[in-house]
C-alpha cells in the first residue's frame, strides 16, 4: 500500500458542510470498509455530491455506493451510515412517493437501481412513500420494452439490447420485490433475464460474456452472426457476477431455477479466475492481458473480489475462491490504494463508465475501453471496494 503525504486536491464544499467535514476522523484502526466509507463522507458530506456532481441525481452511481453503506450499517449499526442513505432518498421522494428527476417513460433500467435502498428504509420506518416509490419502479419493469425472447431492453433508446450492467440494475430489485410483495410470482422472469444473457452473450473461447447483446443484430457494434458487442470488459463481467450473487439472496433453494443460477455463478467464477493477474487484479479488458494499452483496473477487480467472497460465504462457490478474493483485495491495497496523512483513503485507476452506440457512436472496440478516462475515487470503484471489504471482513 502506498502511503503519501498528500493526495489530489479535494473540491471545496459549501460552507454549511465545513463543520461536518471536520468532525470525521478516519482512524487506521478501523476496517477498510469503514475507512473508505468515512473518506467518501468527508469528500461528499451529502451523498448527492458523490462523483463531484453539482446537482444530485436519482441514478445508479451514488445509489451503488449507498448500497455498500447499507451493508456497512447492518454490520456496524452506526446510525451515521443510515442517515447518509436516508438523506439521499428523501432528497427525491416526496410525500406521495413520487421520485423527482425520474421519468418512467424513458424506461431507463439504470434508474431502477436506487430502488434497492428503499426496502430497508421502508422496513425500518414503515413510511409508505418508500413503498409507493418501489411500486413506481416496479411499474417501470412491468412496462419495460422487451426483446422478442423476453429480455428487458437496457433503455428505450437502445431497442433490442441487453447489457450486463442492466442485469445488476434491475434483477436484484426485481427479485427482492417479487419475493417480498408478490410471493415470488415473477422469479421465473428474473431467471429468464440471466438465462438469455448466459445463452447469447458469452464468448465460446474464453467462457466470458461480452458487454452487451443485440437480439436484432442491427446496431453497428453488434456481431452480425451473434449480436454481441466486441469486447469483454471487466466491469461489465463484474456487474453480471454481482447480479448473480445478489439475486440468489432471494431465490428459494427449492425453486427450479436456483441450481441453474448457482451453476452459472460457478462457470463464470472459473473462467474469471483464469484471467487473474499475478498482482491479484484484473485488467480493464479481461482477456487480453498486458498489451495494447490495457491496464489493471480497480472497479472490476473489486467486483470480482466481492462476488468470489460472497459466493463462498453463502455456500455457492468452493472455498478456493476466497483465496482469490483475498489476493484481489491485497492487490488493490498494494497497487491502487493511497492513504493521506489525515487517514483519507483514495482508490486509483477506476475506469470511466462505458456505453455503446449513441451519438457520437461508441463502437465497443478494445481501443474504446482502453482509451476511456481513468478516475480516482469514482463511485463504482469505491462502492465495489467497500462491498469486497465487507465480505472479506477487512
Amino acid at each position: 500500500m502506498l502511503v503519501i503525504g498528500s493526495c489530489k486536491s479535494i473540491p471545496k464544499q459549501p460552507l454549511d458542510t465545513t463543520s461536518r467535514k471536520s468532525e470525521l476522523v478516519i482512524s487506521d484502526t478501523l476496517k477498510w470498509s469503514e475507512r473508505m466509507a468515512l473518506s467518501i463522507m468527508k469528500r461528499h458530506p451529502k451523498a448527492g455530491q458523490i462523483d463531484n456532481v453539482e446537482k444530485p441525481k436519482w441514478e445508479y452511481k451514488p445509489s451503488f455506493v449507498l448500497l455498500s453503506f447499507q451493508k456497512l450499517y447492518k454490520q456496524t449499526q452506526k446510525s451515521k451510515y443510515n442517515k447518509y442513505i436516508k438523506e439521499y432518498a428523501d432528497t427525491f421522494i416526496d410525500s406521495a412517493g413520487s421520485i423527482s428527476h425520474y421519468e418512467l417513460k424513458d424506461y431507463n433500467i439504470d434508474l431502477v437501481n436506487p430502488g434497492k435502498l428503499l426496502f430497508d428504509l421502508y422496513k425500518d420506518t414503515q413510511d409508505r412513500r418508500y413503498l409507493k416509490a418501489m411500486q413506481l419502479l416496479k411499474k417501470q419493469l412491468e412496462g419495460q420494452p422487451r426483446t422478442a425472447s423476453g429480455g428487458f431492453w437496457h433503455k428505450k433508446i437502445y431497442p433490442n439490447q441487453m447489457w450486463l450492467d442492466g442485469l445488476y440494475m434491475e434483477t436484484p430489485f426485481y427479485t427482492q420485490y417479487t419475493t417480498t410483495f408478490e410471493d415470488g410470482k415473477n422469479l421465473d422472469d428474473v431467471a429468464n433475464q440471466i438465462t438469455l444473457i448466459h445463452a447469447n452473450s458469452f464468448d465460446s473461447k474464453t467462457g466470458l460474456p461480452f458487454h452487451a447483446w443485440d437480439e436484432s443484430k442491427q446496431i453497428g457494434w453488434a456481431n452480425k452472426e451473434t449480436g454481441t458487442s466486441p469486447t469483454i470488459w471487466s466491469r461489465a463481467v463484474g456487474w453480471y457476477m454481482m447480479a448473480l450473487v445478489d439475486i440468489l439472496d432471494y431465490f428459494p433453494k427449492e425453486h427450479p431455477k436456483q441450481k441453474e443460477l448457482v451453476s452459472y455463478l460457478n462457470q463464470i467464477a472459473s473462467d474469471v479466475a483464469k484471467k487473474q493477474d499475478a498482482s491479484g487484479l484484473w485488467y480493464q479488458i479481461t482477456d487480453i492481458g498486458n498489451k495494447d494499452g490495457n491496464y489493471l483496473e480497480a472497479s472490476g477487480s473489486a467486483m470480482f473480489a466481492y462476488a468470489f467472497a460472497k459466493g463462498v460465504n453463502k455456500g455457492y462457490l468452493p472455498n478456493r475462491y476466497k483465496k482469490r478474493a483475498n489476493s484481489a483485495f491485497t492487490g488493490l491495497l498494494k497497487n491502487l490504494v493511497k492513504v493521506a496523512q489525515d487517514g483519507e483513503v483514495h482508490l486509483t485507476q477506476i475506469s470511466h463508465s462505458a456505453g455503446l452506440g449513441g451519438t457520437p457512436f461508441r463502437d465497443g472496440s478494445n481501443k474504446y475501453y482502453v482509451d476511456a478516462k481513468k478516475f480516482e475515487d469514482n463511485s463504482i470503484g469505491v462502492g465495489s471496494f467497500i462491498l469486497a471489504a465487507l465480505e472479506l471482513n477487512k
